[in-house]
């Protein structure tokens, strides 16, 4: 890639920068290696610094080295394993903040529409929900800066609207029947992301917890969901990590020891550096150790997930429901980098309790490996156990005698298949376009105020979308070029009805509303609610 000409000194200062972390990680390198790997390391760096300076001096364009460095160093890990990672310094803080469960930002939830920044919601305590921003209203302008109609990403809304706590931003806010623009002076604030998005009672002993990945705060947040569920009268508890993708691992082992008694193991690692091989055990009594135990696990359940559900499942302590998991054993190391950039490396393996490693495959075909969903899908595997074969050579034993496999994922104890005869590509148009969210935004606006005495479970045992709401989705969806399908509408139609009650119930409520109502429809969940007596016959 050609950019504009640079002068020499700002070419030189980047690489020389390189060649400076290069020579640092060569010398760190040179306490722990032997001599053969030093030389061969040393080579290969000094390879790399005469290309770079041939490449800086005569190439026949002037190049953006940084750009040239990073694209190297992403190819470099791709030939390591399919989680090792590279951040670039402009993309590391928000990758962050996702694991650290917290961030500095207005306190807004937002959506694009129509190529303009709609509130779907101000976060409770945030500092855009104390100055009375709305649902429903569109942010024209940032800081003076026209923002709507000129292609806006996600990525763009982030750099605008989130900075330091107790610095200001002013947004230009258009609100429905009011003529002029709402101009607000923001102070941004500390905003908390939860990781547990949902917390009931299904029944008067059953408790349900959904977590949605493992962050800095999931345990404690764990935590409280369970002492609050116990004291409603929970004595069977349903875990969800359906679609979890991971996250912090010692979130998951804390959690683990909620759940599991005495000294059981909970997992195990193993590096080529000696410090990164170590066994994690339950240490305390825990908050739950005795009442019944399901966890529900798909194919999007990753990383921490499966170290959860793997304790579990070979320590014997509850019944795992639902589609074999993901199929990631190897452990991350966030290494934060000189320039704000962070190094993600793979520095170790786990194994569950048993022994097994729950890695699937992989080698150099980096786009085959991400494929490997989609292969799933093609063979039948989300549809029928018996499409899943397993090694014989990695069969392992839990704690009771039961038969597991490692080589690829959890598999569940009891498999549910997926069921998609509900679904249908007209309300996949729907979903996939701005339609179910203009339509949601503008029915909770206008009819807020008559769910304000309706509770929840009111609202979840009595409310139903009527047909008259259905025919006004489908107007928002011809505006949006999504044209009627009768016949899939009509396999659809009661799917439909569930999934924009959900919506709706998590835009006049919370998500404990969305995951209520969405369960009804959740296969693995309902399967796994008659399941409590096999968990405890695990259990025994």
């Amino acid at each position: 890639m050609s950019t504009p000409k640079n002068t020499t000194s700002q070419i030189r200062l980047p690489l020389l920068l390189a060649i400076a972390i290069s020579a640092g990680i060569w010398i760190g390198a040179t306490f722990a290696e032997p001599q053969g790997s030093q030389n061969d390391l040393r080579a290969a760096l000094y390879k790399l610094q005469e290309i770079m300076t041939y490449i800086n001096r005569d190439y026949v364009d002037s190049v953006d080295t940084n750009e040239l460095v990073e694209f190297g160093i992403m190819k470099m890990l791709e030939k390591l394993d399919p989680h090792s990672s590279y951040i670039p310094a402009r993309d590391a803080s928000l990758a962050q903040s996702q694991l650290e469960g917290e961030f500095d930002g207005i306190g807004v939830e937002f959506g694009i529409i129509r190529d303009t920044i709609y509130v779907v919601a101000p976060l409770t305590g945030g500092p855009s929900e104390a100055l009375g921003i709305q649902s429903g209203d569109q942010i024209i302008k940032v800081d003076g800066k026209n923002v709507a109609g000129i292609g806006i990403t996600n990525r763009d809304v982030f750099d605008y609207l989130r900075g330091p706590r107790g610095s200001k931003v002013v947004v230009d806010i258009k609100r429905k029947n009011n003529p002029q623009l709402l101009t607000y002076e923001i102070t941004r604030d500390k905003i908390p992301q939860y990781s547990i998005n949902a917390s009931y009672m299904v029944s008067s002993e059953v408790g349900y917890i959904k977590v949605t990945r493992f962050a800095a705060t999931t345990y404690d947040e764990f935590r409280k969901s369970i002492s609050e569920l116990q004291a409603k009268g929970m004595k069977k508890l349903i875990l969800d990590l359906q679609g979890n993708p991971g996250g912090y691992m010692g979130a998951a082992i804390y959690m683990a020891d909620e759940l599991l008694g005495g000294r059981d193991l909970i997992v195990s690692q193993e590096g080529k550096v000696s410090q990164y091989s170590q066994k994690a055990y339950a240490s305390k009594p825990g908050l739950f150790e005795q009442g019944s135990v399901i966890v529900l696990i798909n194919e999007g359940s990753a990383s921490a997930s499966e170290i959860l559900a793997g304790a579990i499942q070979d320590n014997d302590r509850g019944l795992i429901v639902g589609r074999r998991s993901f199929g990631k054993g190897l452990v991350q190391m966030p290494i934060d980098l000189s320039d704000g950039a962070e190094l993600r490396l793979t520095i170790a393996r786990y194994f569950t309790p048993s022994g097994r490693s729950i890695q699937k495959p992989y080698d150099s075909d980096y786009e085959a490996y991400e494929r490997d969903w989609l292969n799933r899908y093609e063979h039948g595997e989300f549809f029928s156990a018996d499409s899943i074969k397993f090694n014989d050579s990695l069969k392992f034993e839990t704690k009771k005698g039961r038969t597991v496999y490692g080589g690829g994922g959890i598999m569940p104890d009891y498999f549910v298949p997926l069921d998609t005869t509900m679904n249908s590509a007209y309300v996949n148009k729907l979903f996939s376009t701005d339609s179910s969210r203009e339509f949601i935004l503008d029915y909770a606006n206008k009819n807020k105020g008559n769910f304000t005495k309706v509770s929840l479970d009111e609202y979840y045992r009595n409310f139903k979308v009527s047909d008259a709401m259905l025919q006004e989705l489908i107007a928002y969806g011809k505006k949006n070029q999504v044209e009627f399908d009768a016949k899939d509408y009509a396999k659809s139609k009661e799917y439909l009805r569930i999934l924009i009650k959900a919506h709706l119930g998590r835009q006049l409520y919370d998500d404990n509303a969305f995951y209520k109502v969405i369960n009804d429809i959740n296969e693995v969940y309902q399967q796994a609610i008659n399941l409590f007596g096999e968990a405890d016959k695990i259990n025994l």
